[in-house]
């Protein structure tokens, strides 16, 4: 997997996303909805980033190649998870939805906590 290019990907579609909610849908959410669809474009935003970063660590050999798509797979899994499961409940009030933002979060957990395990590991 190209993480390089996924963490661009990702941090193009934040920018995207964000303004969509910016432009197209202040006005039409409510206050509630709308904190909620920022968080989750937050959220979304720093951890492609952090998929960005972790690719350039294996770059640069402080990450082997099976840690690097673990650590940036996590990372992914909590976006789609956690960001996508806010997206889809902001715009659509569908509060079961919520089930799902946990596991995006413990994903993020997950990476952030074997990145270190690792890097500390390797120093």
């Amino acid at each position: 997997m190209n993480w390089s290019a996924t963490g661009a990907i990702l941090l193009g579609l934040a920018v995207m996303i964000g303004a969509f909610g910016a432009h197209g849908l202040r006005g039409r959410l409510d206050a509630y909805s709308m904190d909620v669809y920022e968080r989750a474009v937050f959220y979304h935003f720093v951890h492609a980033l952090g998929i960005l970063i972790v690719s350039m660590l294996a770059r640069t050999g402080a990450l082997t190649s099976s840690r690097e798509n673990w650590v940036a797979g996590l990372l992914c899994a909590g976006v789609v998870l956690f960001s996508g499961s806010l997206y889809v409940l902001a715009i659509t009030g569908v509060r079961a939805l919520g089930a799902i933002t946990p596991f995006g979060g413990l994903s993020f957990i997950a990476a952030w906590l074997l990145l270190a395990f690792w890097l500390r590991k390797s120093a």
